[in-house]
């Protein structure tokens, strides 16, 4: 992880990476668990989410196994360089985080249960690290779709402090950002499913033990 001094920091996208106009690769047609296309088209009805909650190989594996999931892929979000690489992202001089898109259908499975999972998989009081992964690219986001879910993470995070609190935990630095001015970038081929290709593979995450309260989304529960 590339950091100014010994305290990760953002870049200001005059000290971002450059990047590229065309990713240097071609992501998978297909989802190597569910068969679905990773990047559409998606049938009528479902709707798109991004969580970053640390490292995304484990992160990914927590949605795809969840019923009202189509398919879900990891990306590089939040950030300033066009087209990023895992190194580079990784180098801290991108902004980006590591990121993972749900595509997921609301009659199934509505957007509050996929923010209880979001907030039950991760610390989200710990700033730019998860555990021992430091660095800014495993900072807590959620980059909205939609006005409805944006008020939903909103009001999830209020209701998910108030238990924290409770509990001796400390103060939420998850960032609620609309996702239409902060692009997702698919990762590598390689980085895709990850820990279906790689059954023994470093999964990281780990909550807080502490559960996020249910129905904090208002309604009606839209995309």
């Amino acid at each position: 992880m590339a950091l100014f001094g010994r305290t990760p920091v953002l870049p200001t996208p005059e000290q971002a990476l450059r990047g590229r106009s065309e990713p240097e690769f071609t992501v998978p047609e297909r989802h190597t668990v569910l068969g679905t296309p990773l990047l559409g088209p998606y049938p009528d009805g479902l709707a798109v989410a991004d969580f970053a909650l640390g490292c995304f190989w484990g992160a990914e594996r927590v949605f795809w196994r969840t019923p009202g999931v189509w398919t879900t892929l990891v990306g590089y979000q939040g950030g300033h360089t066009e087209n990023p690489s895992y190194d580079e992202v990784g180098s801290g001089l991108t902004g980006h985080a590591e990121a993972v898109r749900v595509i997921y259908d609301p009659s199934v499975v509505p957007y509050g249960e996929l923010l209880k999972l979001f907030w039950e998989n991760h610390d989200p009081t710990q700033g730019f690290r998860q555990g021992t992964d430091v660095g800014t690219q495993y900072r807590s986001s959620v980059y909205t779709h939609s006005p409805a879910q944006a008020a939903a993470a909103e009001a999830s995070r209020a209701a998910y402090q108030q238990v924290l609190t409770g509990s001796g935990h400390g103060t939420i630095t998850t960032a609620i950002l609309p996702s239409d001015t902060r692009p997702f970038y698919p990762a590598e081929p390689e980085h895709q499913q990850y820990l279906e290709k790689n059954p023994g593979g470093y999964c990281g995450g780990g909550g807080t033990g502490v559960s996020c309260p249910v129905g904090v989304a208002p309604a009606p529960e839209l995309g």
